[in-house]
């Protein structure tokens, strides 16, 4: 008698084929640097940075991997990254767990540097080709923080105020007329922003505390 044998069930793919798909779809992305549609072309191999899954609660939307980040491949593998944990209180385990946090920047490359040795914007070509389509996955964010003066402008639409700073320091008017996840506008976490930080310690006393009393919240 030949008994029939059932091959073993593969668990399920976290991602899904849909979201998978875009995921090698931006992981292969060459449009900076083949076809340039602003500027001239990357002037070095691309690495896109982004994860994303279906499931994530909170959404970490950033300005575009630094040095670090392009040789790792990791995005805020850094100490930019090391400050926006402490700023969320969150573990490294916790940071990269693509289950609870996405981590979209607004642009997927390192830019390059500018004359002065700092980074260039983020590629406006990774926008228009990549973002809506990335954000229609993310279906369960209930938070999101935006860094950056690129991804206020993104995520913030008419609620971005003049400045950077007019911009993070109105994050209750902001909570209060935007539709959808709650949104923190915030600087970025560099080292270079130290005085920054210094110049408006509401920041720290005001905002941060309100920012990790967000972020428990989604993650319990």
């Amino acid at each position: 008698m030949t008994m029939c044998r059932h091959a073993p069930a593969h668990p399920p793919d976290p991602l899904g084929a849909d979201v998978r798909e875009l995921q090698d779809r931006i992981a292969s992305c060459r449009i900076c640097r083949d076809a340039p549609k602003y500027g001239g072309a990357l002037p070095h191999e691309p690495r896109p940075v982004c994860v994303v899954s279906p499931g994530a609660r909170i959404l970490i939307a950033g300005q575009a991997p630094g040095t670090r980040v392009h040789a790792t491949g990791i995005p805020f593998n850094d100490p930019s990254g090391d400050r926006l944990r402490e700023w969320m209180d969150v573990s490294r385990d916790t940071f990269y767990d693509r289950r609870k946090i996405a981590i979209v920047p607004m642009g997927f490359c390192f830019p390059g540097l500018d004359a002065k040795g700092g980074d260039l914007p983020p590629r406006r070509e990774c926008r228009e080709l990549w973002h809506h389509q990335v954000m229609d996955t993310l279906k369960d964010v209930r938070l999101k923080l935006v860094i950056g003066q690129y991804a206020h402008a993104f995520h913030l639409g008419a609620l971005r105020r003049r400045t950077l700073t007019e911009t993070v320091a109105d994050w209750r008017r902001i909570h209060a007329e935007r539709e959808g996840a709650p949104v923190f506008a915030l600087p970025h976490p560099s080292w270079r922003n130290n005085a920054w930080l210094k110049r408006n310690p509401w920041f720290e006393q005001d905002l941060l505390p309100e920012l990790r009393a967000a972020v428990r919240d989604c993650l319990e």
